[in-house]
């Protein structure tokens, strides 16, 4: 069988598709997804950290003694 990705774009869109899936007995799961900002986001970190634009905590007890 295939696959169908349906992105609804409001909380009533996305009943109304559970429940027309539901009366038709078709299985379906819920997946989260994140926006394209917070993707973005967690990109620019890992850049980061892989050239070195970062903080290390050297004594996780003194945080603030540690990184000042």
């Amino acid at each position: 069988m295939e696959t169908l990705i349906v992105q609804p774009k409001t909380k009533k869109q996305l009943l109304a598709v559970e429940a027309v899936l539901q009366a038709l007995n078709v299985s379906f799961k819920k997946e989260k997804s994140y926006s394209p900002t917070f993707i973005d986001e967690i990109a620019k970190g890992e850049e980061d950290i892989k050239n070195g634009r970062l903080t290390r905590i050297k004594d996780v007890h003194n945080i603030w003694e540690s990184i000042l």
